[in-house]
């Protein structure tokens, strides 16, 4: 799909144009280039299903895959009978206790709880066949300075290191808004300071866009991507609304500027091969837009 295309689609959207966006979604691919899965969040599926029977359905909607939170309960047998059986892959996890345990924590007994659980994770990850695990690295605030957030967030993932490296599990550090790495150029330096190439960057494409251009960053990040996170946020939403009502928007209807990080995402050869929805999720036709929605963006 050209840019033209690409306006034309997210035009009609805006307006609640009477044509599906299926219309617009599978109109053409992107000739040669980039080319990227779609993923999302196994939480956004609320229907009422078993693990199987949810795999089943992003299948019928479009979906190659589905990241799983870890540490989890869901039975390893079901989940891995699911996958078989349906073809969808976990290609990672996102680690469930790194809010409520965060690395930056002073306390260095609730920083053992969150490197514990990111070994479980790293551990459920090789299990389902996925190659990263998600991880917000720490969180600066009035009772944490950003110095120590710096210095105890790495101190505690270097031990982590040995890990990904037995497993084939890399971590991948995402930008949140958590007050901490909010530069490209910081971000780009705390990677590479652990010289380690199971240390990467999880791409938050519209947790950006409130301060900053999701393009610039990856141009900056470059290679050191390892996945994508896909979402909207509105300028407009945020300067009248609150900056939280920014991310009430659907996916093409926001300020992300899909065809520049679609280019940008060629530019810097961006490998990782998937791009995760993390949106309000619901019942299969809701699931069924967001597909559709992706597929306008991925072929920008």
């Amino acid at each position: 799909m050209n840019r033209n295309m690409f306006l034309k689609a997210a035009t009609l959207a805006a307006a609640g144009s009477m044509f599906p966006l299926s219309v617009f979604a599978n109109t053409a691919k992107k000739a040669g280039g980039l080319k990227i899965k779609k993923c999302l969040k196994y939480g956004m599926i609320k229907e009422d299903l078993t693990i199987l029977d949810k795999f089943k359905l992003l299948k019928d909607v479009g979906f190659d895959g589905v990241e799983l939170d870890s540490p989890n309960n869901l039975e390893m047998k079901e989940v891995l009978n699911a996958r078989d059986k349906t073809g969808i892959l976990i290609p990672g996890t996102v680690n469930a206790l790194h809010w409520k345990y965060p690395l930056s924590d002073p306390d260095p007994k609730v920083r053992a709880l969150c490197v514990e659980s990111m070994k479980k994770a790293i551990s459920d990850t090789k299990a389902y066949g996925g190659n990263t695990v998600l991880l917000v690295p720490g969180v600066v605030s009035e009772q944490v300075a950003y110095h120590h957030a710096y210095r105890r967030s790495q101190e505690e993932i270097k031990k982590l290191i040995p890990h990904a490296e037995a497993a084939g599990v890399k971590i991948a550090i995402e930008n949140v808004w958590n007050n901490f790495l909010i530069s490209p150029l910081e971000a780009a330096g705390y990677i590479d300071e652990f010289e380690s190439e199971m240390i990467g960057w999880y791409f938050d494409v519209g947790n950006i866009v409130r301060y900053g251009w999701p393009e610039q960053w990856i141009n900056i990040l470059g290679k050191r991507i390892l996945k994508l996170d896909i979402k909207e946020y509105s300028r407009k939403k945020q300067r009248e609304e609150g900056i939280w009502a920014g991310f009430e928007v659907e996916l093409t209807e926001g300020d992300c500027n899909w065809p520049l990080v679609m280019d940008a995402l060629e530019a810097v050869q961006y490998a990782g091969g998937w791009g995760s929805a993390e949106v309000p999720g619901g019942d299969r036709t809701r699931l069924q837009d967001i597909s559709e929605r992706m597929d306008i963006i991925f072929n920008s």
